[in-house]
């Protein structure tokens, strides 16, 4: 008995070991395999991919990104025919800096890995073909993408900003465009030195041309942000859109024992105690929706911004998504200054459209998505995204009032810059501090055709202007108009 208890321990030992292996191993090859895959650090993957021919990403048949031919030892080459005008969106295929945009959100099936490629992995397998990826046709409006890279690149210097269009009725992401941009084929390069010094260059640029601004930005939104206080107000019952509302060029944020706090109109006609709601909007008068957001209160002011989309991670088909911002407990004081965009509001500029594609779409916010099919690698669809309701943020009697107070702000306040000749235009401008006084604050411009089915949203965050000279009006506006108008004339 003493001779077998060490071959005992041995044997247990053993045993344990093997049990933990056999489960590393099962971890590993099932719990773990799709991260690791994924891993842009994980080179045999990297490697196994440059040596196939990779999907298409398409618009309208096409091509955006595609894979070419090349006499050295990847085989394939990754090209971006149209590369600034979509960069942020087809992202970049790098051997040394992995995936971004499109190219890492659709990475399986540009690869050939999706599941939904079997048939064609099983046709390769017999026939000994190299196995080629699937393609991804986008939601994307080429009209609407040209026209929103086309106004902000004629904005003076170097202009940062971005704007995103969508269709209210489905979530379609009909534009999305992030400046300043870059070309993606520089890191695409099979030329490693050139990639090294391209990708050094564009991550230490201040200006981030890297950054999807349309997504990964979050900004106070400013007078924007008073659609939502004017729907919070009106979902409530507090008012109607033909009703008198607080007025006057001075509002008192209600505060604490040795605290000030004043907000003005700079300067804009806001009549005295009472005014139209028309007028309040129309105007812009920041004592109008500080006193409004007030009287909604806290809870009713997020769950309305909540169910535009803020404090929510939404968008699926494209990362990463920067979560738009209501505060969670605001006091009085911090209340009012949400209600018109600011304090600790931030949003990015998809959000904002999906604000105003959500009134558009009669209080129903749709989920964005910017995948419309996956497609073979002989363009049969495997799969279609369906259009996929994410909530109801307000009821269509106060979508159609807030509405009505957009057409007017656009027909005779702020945002007449939208106009379009025969077409009924819903807009709301936007300037929001920056919070640092050595830099012009942000230029907002939203609105939607109530007749159509697009939505728009436009910020510009920094323009070689005088400071004096940045309205949303002023800038934003005819980018919008002409992202609408791109859209509704085809």
């Amino acid at each position: 008995m003493t001779m077998n208890k060490p071959i005992r321990t041995i044997a247990t030992f053993c045993l344990v070991l093997f049990l933990a292996l056999m489960v590393n191993a099962t971890y590993l090859q099932y719990h773990a395999a799709s991260d690791l895959i994924e891993d842009p650090r994980n080179r045999r993957v990297i490697d196994a991919a440059y040596s196939r021919e990779r999907g298409a990403i398409l618009v309208n048949r096409d091509s955006l990104a595609v894979s070419r031919e090349v006499d050295d030892q990847f085989e394939f080459l990754r090209a971006y025919p149209r590369p600034l005008r979509y960069a942020h969106v087809t992202g970049y295929f790098s051997y040394l800096y992995g995936a971004a945009g499109v190219e890492r959100s659709q990475n399986a099936v540009l690869s050939g890995d999706d599941s939904r490629l079997f048939v064609t992995q099983l046709v390769d397998l017999v026939s000994q073909d190299d196995s080629e990826g699937g393609n991804v046709q986008l939601t994307l409006d080429q009209a609407a993408q040209d026209a929103a890279f086309d106004g902000l690149e004629a904005l003076p210097g170097e202009a940062r900003g971005a704007v995103v269009a969508l269709e209210p009725s489905s979530g379609k992401v009909l534009a999305m465009v992030s400046m300043p941009s870059y070309d993606p084929n520089v890191l695409s390069s099979h030329d490693f030195s050139a990639v090294e010094e391209a990708w050094e260059r564009l991550s230490s640029n201040p200006a981030e041309p890297l950054v999807n601004r349309a997504i990964q930005t979050t900004l106070p939104p400013g007078s924007t942000f008073k659609v939502v206080t004017a729907a919070a107000a009106i979902e409530a019952g507090l008012y109607s859109a033909d009703d008198l509302v607080p007025g006057g060029d001075t509002y008192q944020l209600p505060l604490t024992e040795g605290e000030t706090g004043l907000i003005d109109n700079e300067g804009r006609a806001c009549g005295g105690a009472q005014i139209p709601f028309t007028q309040a909007l129309g105007q812009s008068c920041n004592t109008t929706f500080a006193a409004l957001a007030d009287e909604v209160g806290a809870e009713g002011m997020r769950e309305v911004a909540e169910g535009f989309g803020f404090n929510t991670d939404y968008l699926e088909d494209l990362r990463p998504q920067a979560l738009s911002v209501y505060p969670e407990d605001p006091n009085r004081a911090e209340l009012g200054q949400t209600g018109i965009g600011q304090f600790d509001v931030r949003a990015t500029p998809l959000q904002m459209a999906m604000v105003v594609a959500g009134i558009a779409n009669g209080g129903v916010v749709m989920r964005p998505y910017l995948v419309d099919e996956v497609l073979s690698a002989d363009y049969d669809v495997l799969d279609k995204t369906e259009p996929d309701e994410l909530s109801e943020a307000v009821s269509p009697q106060t979508a159609d009032q807030v509405t009505d107070l957009m057409v007017a702000t656009v027909e005779e306040g702020t945002a007449t810059a939208a106009q379009i000749q025969g077409v009924t235009v819903a807009g709301k401008t936007g300037t929001a501090q920056s919070g640092d006084p050595d830099r012009p604050p942000y230029a907002w411009f939203v609105a939607f055709a109530p007749d159509e089915d697009v939505a728009v949203a436009v910020v510009i965050e920094n323009a070689d202007i005088e400071r004096s000279e940045v309205a949303g009006g002023r800038l934003g506006g005819p980018i919008a108009k002409a992202v609408m108008e791109a859209v509704i004339r085809q």
